[in-house]
């Protein structure tokens, strides 16, 4: 019994004094005084936290944002010009390209401002400032208050909070949880609207490699495009216009030259999207063992059939392969992330700190309620899990049909007033034109059968679609046939008709619209999410966001000595780290560096992502690498250590004075595992080397007119 309880308090102990392990964690960088910038500082970082970030002189934080809505970017000259990802911009890219203009396997430059593309709808967003809300937010709130009486205060002091800070429109205002809502901080933002592409390199150097090589390691991919971004005359932001002229920021980012070596210091500056590093062994279970496994099939399929037809024609390949990449993405991620968690026995461990979080709980007087957590945690998990995964199958199969996807943004018909028809129409039919463009229906109707077919007999039976009887009833279980109806009969199939309907419709029609097969689909499934899942969903959610609430304040006094970091949650953040390899598996090493010999080596004329350009392969063999070059080699991509995630896509990766060494792009495969449990030996980024980029756009390009801009250092 002694030895029990020896071993017993040992683990108390254990779990009671860890901190966060070495280069782990996405920090605020409002707080970096209060919590990081020493260590920063006693691994190399030369500068201040005040030269991070600050409202009182510019800052590096000035040179940073968020690009488009899921990516970060950053300024590389004092006319507005910014770096971010080829894939970041892969979209924008993909609307200006055609057979006649295929920026996506040519690239694109432009050598004058009047050159320089317009994206509508793209924006860059800025940081003014950030600050602890906490104390305003909650402070009507109190314990005894149910979920929904906690929210609608909540919600009433930030709506107060925005009102009183965005200066009437001209500031963007948010305000978010962290730690599962213990913290509050609100952000004043500054949004511009006009964005222009200024660069892309040739899908063969920003996407080299494709599928095959995305989240993997060795890396030779030239993620990267530049674009600028245009201001009235006053600098603020302003709608496209011609007579914008090119952004003056505080502070543009100075490049440096002298390039990287193991052990270097690293930060990375950046909008993270999404990590889940304090969930429970029973989240963690939801995820790995039911919820990834079922997307990352539906996803599979897809990919299969996509691929099929892209390989077969130029036209298909450039309308699908946005398309492809937003669904290859997270395909692979989840792979490498099921894969690294049941490597690190993430569950266990999750476990063996929940054993000993309990132990403690149970001796906890001043709040008795901690003990009851994890046995809630269990019954709510085995009730949610049905409901996620029945989600997933919404997502994933029910609306991956592009023409149901498409087919509910016609309900707006239905609940138009009459003196807001005409708009409604007008908005419809500049819908139906960028539907149409990118649309191949072979590739859809193949994907209907498909997903749908798996949807129905995979998914929670209690949770499926009414339009599943159909399908039994009708067409015997037979899907194909079931497509053949759909495709054969429904106006969103056909753009010139769908357009007549548009221009045509009256309410009189309504009856036509609710009775198009893709629309009853859609309509079908709506009424399951709303009526069926929903209610449900957002019981279990707010069950579960007062129990992670409690969670986290409890963890917290559980390991008082632990430096904790919030989850990332699309706000601006600092990671910090060092240049090295890793060791993945038995009898394999990574080296941090790759080169352009890599490429050259794994040319492949015969397949699409792997066509090195006759133009770069000269380079090479001359070795005309300029002032970019090392050695007589030209560096391409570099692991470091710090902690990232999606949205940390386009930002800049850093040198301990600052300046600019790379731009992050990636993780590892064996890292993907990041956003639920972080591993300092596997755990790695994965950045392009800036010297690369300034290499394409100067030797490749010609583009000097863009060099000229920059700011060297060396």
């Amino acid at each position: 019994m002694r030895t029990k309880l020896l071993l017993l308090l040992f683990t108390l102990h254990l779990f009671a004094v860890s901190v966060v392990r070495a280069d782990e964690g996405m920090w605020i960088p409002l707080l970096l005084k209060k919590y990081t910038i020493e260590d920063m500082q006693k691994k190399g970082f030369k500068l201040t936290a005040e030269d991070i970030y600050s409202v009182n002189h510019a800052s590096l934080k000035d040179a940073v944002m968020i690009f488009g809505g899921g990516c970060t970017a950053e300024l590389i000259s004092d006319n507005g010009l910014l770096i971010t990802n080829h894939h970041c911009g892969y979209s924008s890219i993909q609307q200006h390209s055609s057979i006649e203009h295929d920026y996506l396997t040519n690239g694109f430059a432009a050598y004058k401002l009047n050159e320089e593309l317009p994206n509508p709808g793209l924006t860059v967003t800025f940081l003014e400032r950030m600050e602890d809300v906490t104390d305003l937010v909650l402070k009507n709130v109190s314990d005894n208050m149910t979920e929904k009486e906690r929210e609608t205060l909540i919600n009433q002091e930030i709506d107060k909070l925005i009102k009183a800070n965005n200066k009437g429109g001209k500031f963007k205002v948010t305000v978010k949880p962290f730690f599962f809502g213990n913290q509050y901080f609100m952000f004043i933002q500054k949004v511009y609207k006009d964005v222009r592409l200024v660069l892309a390199p040739p899908s063969a150097i920003g996407k080299f490699g494709g599928d095959t090589d995305n989240w993997m390691w060795p890396r030779h991919t030239g993620d990267f495009s530049m674009f600028r971004i245009y201001a009235n005359k006053n600098n603020e932001p302003a709608e496209y216009n011609d007579n914008n002229i090119p952004f003056k920021p505080k502070k543009s980012l100075k490049i440096s030259l002298k390039g990287i070596k193991p052990g270097d210091f690293t930060f990375v500056f950046g909008y993270p999207g999404r990590t889940q590093e304090y969930i429970t062994s029973y989240a963690v279970k939801m995820v790995s063992e039911v919820e990834n496994p079922a997307q990352i099939n539906l996803r599979q399929k897809r990919i299969d059939i996509m691929s099929n037809y892209m390989n077969q024609s130029d036209v298909v390949r450039i309308q699908y392969s946005a398309k492809y990449a937003r669904v290859s993405n997270y395909w692979k991620k989840w792979i490498g992330e099921n894969r690294g968690l049941k490597r690190l026995n993430a569950i266990e461990k999750k476990q063996q700190l929940e054993k000993a979080f309990q132990a403690w709980a149970e001796k906890n007087t001043q709040h008795p309620e901690y003990a009851k957590l994890l046995p809630e945690y269990k019954k709510l998990y085995e009730a949610i899990t049905p409901i996620n995964l029945s989600l997933d199958y919404i997502y994933e199969a029910g609306l991956a049909v592009e023409i149901v996807r498409f087919a509910r943004n016609f309900q707006s018909l239905l609940t138009a007033t009459d003196n807001e028809m005409e708009q409604t129409k007008s908005h419809l039919l500049k819908s139906i034109d960028g539907f149409f463009k990118d649309y191949y229906q072979p590739i859809d109707k193949e994907i209907f059968a498909t997903v749908l077919r798996k949807y129905y007999k995979e998914a929670p039976k209690e949770y499926l679609p009414d339009i599943f009887t159909e399908v039994n009833n009708k067409y015997k279980g037979d899907f194909n046939k079931w497509a053949d109806y759909v495709y054969k009969k429904s106006i969103f199939v056909n753009k010139e008709k769908l357009k007549e309907f548009v221009n045509n419709y009256t309410p009189k029609k309504a009856n036509k619209l609710q009775n198009d097969p893709a629309f009853r689909i859609f309509n079908s499934i709506a009424a399951t999410y709303e009526y069926k899942i929903m209610p449900i969903s957002v019981k279990y959610r707010n069950q579960l966001d007062s129990m992670n609430r409690i969670w986290m304040k409890a963890l917290m006094e559980f390991q008082p000595e632990k430096n904790f970091y919030p989850d990332a949650n699309f706000t601006l953040r600092v990671a910090y780290g060092k240049v090295q390899g890793s060791f993945p598996r038995d009898g394999i090493k990574y080296v941090p560096q790759t080169f352009l010999s890599g490429v050259i080596e794994k040319d492949n004329p015969d397949i699409y992502d792997y066509r090195v350009p006759k133009k770069l392969k000269e380079l090479y063999q001359t070795k005309n690498y300029g002032r970019w070059g090392e050695k007589g080699k030209m560096p391409v991509c570099f692991l470091a250590t710090n902690h990232t995630t999606g949205g940390n896509s386009g930002s800049p990766v850093l040198d301990a004075y600052g300046n600019l060494i790379g731009v992050n792009f990636d993780r590892s495969w064996e890292s993907t595992m990041s956003d639920i449990m972080f591993d300092p030996d596997q755990c790695r980024n994965i950045t392009l080397d800036i010297r690369y980029a300034l290499f394409i756009v100067d030797k490749y390009f010609g583009a000097t007119n863009l060099i000229d801009e920059m700011n060297f250092v060396n």
